[in-house]
Formats: structure tokens, C-alpha cells, sequence
């Protein structure tokens, strides 16, 4: 395990943190206001190897790690975890194509999903299934080389906006065994979107239902075997659990470094509020909070770089950890802020909304502590 990062690591690192500084965080509050979606800043971040980066480089991926990754994630939060995060729903998708597709499906989709010529959306959860993923609905029968799907796909980021959708749907019988996993073109016909929800938080990314009626898809489409779209979902799920942990963190970063700033120039009772002791030891423990899941979410990458039998389990403690933390430590930043947390000026307020549902997505904190007690109690551990 290593506790310190080599000069590529500070590199990517700074990067990836330069780039939000400079193309991503003077914007996100306008972005957020206006509901605008910034597919041409993405673009330009995937220019850097940020629209592929743990894809093989023979499809034009950056072949780096998930400790890279975590590593640009966090960075690019600092700027908008919103952003931040469209962008790590991009890479988990396009790494199920890389993972799990053919030679000729890897090279009809990465290269420009790279580059982000092409942006791809997650599909697994429905309006009736959320923490209960086996359970879907979305069905898909065969016909000939097709499949025809029929079903709705709930809470979707990108969709409407996005070129490519990885869908999970049931082609068998029921429960995990059941499910399959297709790639749906954006203009196939029979494919439609609901209206964009209106959200606490996310705003920069549109968030839409995914609807399919009679929506034919080529057979040539479908990633591996039939019965395998579970096991390719939870294999996403489990470096997107990572990268989320890292956009919480990035988020809360800039949360407490916003409140550092502030506390050097407000004063009350004649002294900087830096200089009340009661509000040092707050910080103190904001700093430290953020750092321990820095620390646990690097362990759990790395884990997962190696392939570790309790990589699964350490993710979601990773998760449930670090997104748990990133929101508290933007709450008390706000809370530091006074009444000026509250206004959208200080951006502050839009952190702390970013931040809350990242403990609801990739798996609820609930379903994370689910799977890990599950770890901890079965037989022969």
C-alpha cells in the first residue's frame, strides 16, 4: 500500500486539478443556475486522457489505474463535483464496453467515447427497482438478430444529452441470472426520454427517465453472454462506487477550503474567526475527517487494481465512508459561513447540494453497509 504518490501521481493529479481551476470552476455556478449541460468542457478534459482513463490504449484509453482515477476525480470535484461525476458515469459505462465487449464493439464505440465525441449513460435503475437491482423490469425478447425492448429506466444522468446507453434488461427468467446487458444508440428508433427532473442538486447534468416501446436493438449490441448483465452492472459499480467517493471528497475539499478563506477575513467580537479556538478545533476535525477517507479510499482503489477477493467490499466501505463525510464536512463549511453559507454567491450551498445524493447513488450508503455485513458473516471467512 503506498502513502505516497509517485511524480505521474502528482502529475495527473495537478492536472486534472489545474483543469478545474481554470475550465470548470468559474463556470459551475452559472451552470448549475441555468441547468446548462457542459459537453464541450468535457470534451476538452477528455482531450487530457480524461474521457477514457482506465480503457486500454489500443482503443485510444489512457490505460491508467483506479488510484488515477480517484486521483482525477477528486481534482476535477474541486471544480464541480457535478461535472465531475457526469464524467466518471461516462468512464464507468465506457469501461463496461472495454471490459466486457467484443474486439469489433470495443472499436466501433471507445475511440470516440474517449474522446467524448460520444458520452455514455448508465442504465440500471427503474422507477420500481432501485437498491433492489435484480429486480428489473425492462424486458428484452429475441427476435431474430434483434432484441425488442419494452421498460423505463429511472434517474438516468446524460439521458437525452448522451450518445450511448448501457442497459441492463431482462432477457431470461427471474432474479440476477435473468438479466442481460445491451448498448442502445441515442437514435434508435422506439427510444425516448422523459422531461428532465428538477433536482436538489446535479443540476449541470440533465437526469431523465429512459423509456423503451417496441425499441429494436441488434443482438450484435449485447456485451458478453446473455445471463451476464448483473455481474458486468456490479463490476461498474464497483470502480463507480470509487470514483464517487473521490467527487465527494473533491467537493468537501473545496468546501473547507472556501471556509478557510473566509474565517481568515470575518471577524466577530473583534478577533478573525480563525483565531476562536472552538472553531480551530472544528477545522481540525473537518481536515481530519477528509483525510481518512482520502486514505481509505486510495486502499480500496489500489484493491481494486489488484483484483483483491474483498475489493467489492472494501469499495463500499469506501463509499458509505467518504460520501458520508464529503457532505458532512460541506455541511460544516456552510455552517461556518453563517448566513453567507446560505446564499448561492459563496457556492457553498451548491456543494452541500452536489454532495447529498452521492450517499443515495451507485448503491445507498444503506445497501453498502448491506454488503458488507453480508462479507463479514459468510461462511468460512
Amino acid at each position: 500500500m503506498q502513502f505516497a504518490l509517485t511524480e505521474d501521481q502528482l502529475a495527473i493529479r495537478d492536472m486534472a486539478r489545474s483543469f478545474a481551476a481554470e475550465r470548470i470552476a468559474p463556470h459551475a455556478l452559472d451552470w448549475d443556475e441555468r441547468k446548462h449541460f457542459p459537453i464541450d468542457v468535457m470534451r476538452e478534459a477528455a482531450a487530457l486522457g480524461i474521457g477514457g482513463i482506465y480503457i486500454k490504449d489500443d482503443v485510444g484509453g489512457s490505460a491508467m489505474t483506479r488510484f488515477d482515477a480517484a486521483l482525477i476525480f477528486e481534482a476535477l470535484a474541486t471544480g464541480c463535483p457535478t461535472v465531475s461525476a457526469f464524467i466518471s458515469i461516462h468512464n464507468m459505462a465506457s469501461w463496461m464496453i472495454d471490459a466486457y465487449g467484443s474486439d469489433a464493439q470495443r472499436r466501433k464505440w471507445l475511440p470516440k467515447l474517449c474522446t467524448m465525441e460520444l458520452a455514455a449513460s448508465y442504465c440500471l435503475t427503474e422507477p420500481g427497482s432501485g437498491s433492489d437491482a435484480a429486480a428489473l423490469r425492462t424486458r428484452a425478447v429475441r427476435d431474430g438478430d434483434h432484441y425488442v425492448l419494452n421498460g423505463q429506466k429511472q434517474f438516468i444522468s446524460g439521458a437525452g444529452a448522451g450518445d450511448l446507453y448501457v442497459v441492463m434488461v431482462r432477457t431470461g427468467g427471474e432474479g440476477p441470472g435473468g438479466i442481460s446487458t445491451l448498448v442502445v444508440e441515442a437514435d434508435t428508433p422506439g427510444l425516448s426520454f422523459g422531461a428532465n427532473e428538477r433536482k436538489m442538486g446535479w443540476n449541470a447534468q440533465p437526469t431523465r427517465a429512459v423509456i423503451f416501446e417496441n425499441t429494436r436493438v441488434p443482438v450484435a449490441n449485447r456485451l458478453g453472454d446473455e445471463g451476464i448483465g448483473f455481474k458486468v452492472a456490479m463490476a461498474g459499480l464497483d470502480g463507480g462506487r470509487l470514483n464517487i467517493t473521490a467527487c465527494s471528497l473533491g467537493g468537501a475539499q473545496s468546501a473547507l477550503d472556501k471556509a478557510l478563506a473566509y474565517m481568515k477575513e470575518r471577524k466577530a467580537f473583534g478577533k478573525r474567526l480563525d483565531e476562536f479556538q472552538a472553531l480551530q478545533f472544528r477545522l481540525a476535525d473537518m481536515a481530519t475527517e477528509l483525510e481518512a477517507a482520502r486514505t481509505f479510499l486510495w486502499r480500496a482503489a489500489a484493491a481494486l487494481d489488484r483484483k483483491d477477493a474483498d475489493a467489492t467490499m472494501l469499495c463500499a466501505m469506501a463509499k458509505r465512508f467518504g460520501t458520508d463525510i464529503g457532505f458532512e464536512v460541506a455541511n460544516q463549511a456552510l455552517q461556518l459561513h453563517g448566513g453567507y453559507g446560505y446564499l448561492a454567491e459563496y457556492g457553498i450551498e451548491k456543494i452541500v447540494r452536489d454532495l447529498r445524493v452521492h450517499q443515495i447513488l451507485e448503491g445507498t450508503n444503506e445497501i453498502m453497509r448491506l454488503i458488507v455485513a453480508r462479507k463479514l458473516v459468510e461462511p468460512g471467512r
